[in-house]
């Protein structure tokens, strides 16, 4: 059999060896896709409930929401979180991110919507940044006159409009820099604005490599290079669009940044890490305004503190986040 052929006859037209086969009849595998698993209203072995929420139904965009089962009587900061899987696999249903924030929120006390972006390459960029500043907007009517036809009670009830936050993980970290950029230039419903965003170990690529980055390897062909090509093949730019490759010729600056402060995790071992550096650098450079921290975790690897949340870096991450959140 042609190493191009699967099974029943269906022809694989692209691959990344062990995170995702296309196939010529339109369907799609994802190896690496952790299984998902339902929300836990009032879940007596957590200290939250989730619920999973139909925020638009054209395009269909859904989030998962997590609330501590002992609610306070001031108001929540909010977290719109977005996340990671190389714009292509994961979900805000997996169990990976279920776990991750029901570790999360044993240590910090707010109010979290994790949305469900539509995946490349069934739906390629601009899909998911589409979806996720609509996700943004749907959050702030919250807090205007004329609430949404499907406006959320958790939100009403507990969440702070003065402290909304856009966080995410790698792939989500890339949107989190691109919703950034189009608060800064876009109003938010009823004025709301973005207090704080968080990029853990955010992707971020480019033509020619930086810092540590091998000199020896064309990096439109490397694994980076290859997911962009497939999660975005219209790019303008490719590789040196500037929504993934912020310094490009021509790309906004980074001074237009939509929050009043940032903070930029990076981790040792992890291959992406000089591209978070390079990116703290950029907007420190740029003559943005706020307030921009940096957080390293040397001896660890990409997006570690999603795969091992209990662990003792984990949770050190844990409590920066919550420093940077509640400070």
């Amino acid at each position: 059999m042609d190493s191009t052929t699967a099974t029943h006859g269906k022809e694989m037209v692209s691959e990344i060896p062990t995170y995702i086969r296309v196939f010529n009849d339109g369907t799609v595998e994802r190896p690496r896709q952790a299984p998902f698993v339902p929300p836990s209203l009032q879940h007596p072995n957590t200290p939250l409930s989730s619920k999973d929420i139909l925020i638009s139904h054209n395009p269909s965009i859904s989030a998962r929401l997590y609330l501590p089962n002992s609610i306070l009587p001031t108001k929540l900061p909010i977290l719109l979180y977005f996340h990671g899987g190389g714009f292509f696999f994961e979900s805000a249903f997996s169990q990976l991110y279920h776990s991750h924030f029901t570790a999360f929120l044993s240590h910090l006390h707010l109010l979290v919507v994790s949305v469900d972006y539509r995946l490349a390459p069934e739906h390629p960029l601009p899909a998911a940044y589409d979806d996720c500043w609509a996700s943004l907007q749907w959050l702030a009517s919250h807090f205007t006159p004329n609430n949404p036809t499907n406006s959320d009670q958790w939100l009403i009830d507990h969440g702070d409009s003065t402290r909304i936050f856009i966080g995410g993980d790698s792939a989500g970290g890339n949107i989190v820099h691109n919703i950034a950029m189009r608060a800064g230039s876009e109003a938010l419903p009823g004025g709301v604005k973005i207090l704080g965003a968080i990029y853990s170990h955010p992707y971020f690529y480019s033509s020619q490599p930086i810092g540590s980055e091998p000199r020896d390897i064309d990096n439109e062909k490397s694994f980076l290079g290859l997911v962009w090509k497939l999660v975005y093949p219209s790019a303008p730019g490719g590789i040196d669009s500037f929504v993934i490759n912020p310094m490009a010729p021509g790309a906004p600056s980074l001074a237009g940044l939509g929050c009043s402060k940032m903070l930029i995790c990076v981790a040792g071992k992890d291959k992406l890490r000089d591209r978070g550096v390079w990116y703290y650098e950029g907007v420190k450079q740029s003559g943005w305004e706020g307030k921009l921290e940096l957080f390293e975790e040397e001896g660890e690897d990409h997006v570690y503190h999603i795969f091992n949340p209990e662990s003792e870096n984990g949770k050190k991450m844990i409590q920066r986040l919550a420093s940077f959140i509640f400070e």
